[in-house]
């Protein structure tokens, strides 16, 4: 796998780390919502489950697209060691990085508020 412009600027290693975060954010919402039901919290504490669905959309959506939002908005990538980043050498190449990552961006931002809002309309 290479670096493909606006499409692809991570390998393995950060996709296996952006899944981890998924992960976490899963577990966190899990958790989260658990505890707010249990604890007879207010209906619009279960708000707050956006930051953990947030947490959990942007590193799912990073590990299914092998795209970096971070290292888009900073024109690197990384196809070696974890933390090794190579710069993006061309500024055409960089304006694709960027429109990717914002693109990434709207997309998590938009599945955690579609995920906090199935949890504030659960009927528990």
């Amino acid at each position: 796998m290479d670096y493909i412009a606006g499409s692809c600027n991570i390998g393995k290693g950060e996709v296996r780390r952006r899944q981890f975060v998924a992960l976490i954010g899963l577990v966190l919402i899990v958790v989260t919502t658990a505890g707010l039901i249990s604890g007879s919290a207010a209906k619009s504490a279960r708000l707050s489950v956006f930051i953990p669905a947030l947490i959990f959309s942007v590193g799912f959506i990073q590990s299914r697209r092998k795209f970096c939002l971070a290292f888009g908005f900073m024109g690197t990538f990384n196809f070696g060691s974890l933390g090794k980043l190579s710069r993006v050498a061309s500024q055409q190449d960089r304006k694709a990085d960027r429109k990717t990552a914002l693109s990434i961006l709207a997309q998590a931002l938009s599945l955690a508020l579609t995920i906090t809002l199935i949890i504030y309309l659960l009927p528990l």
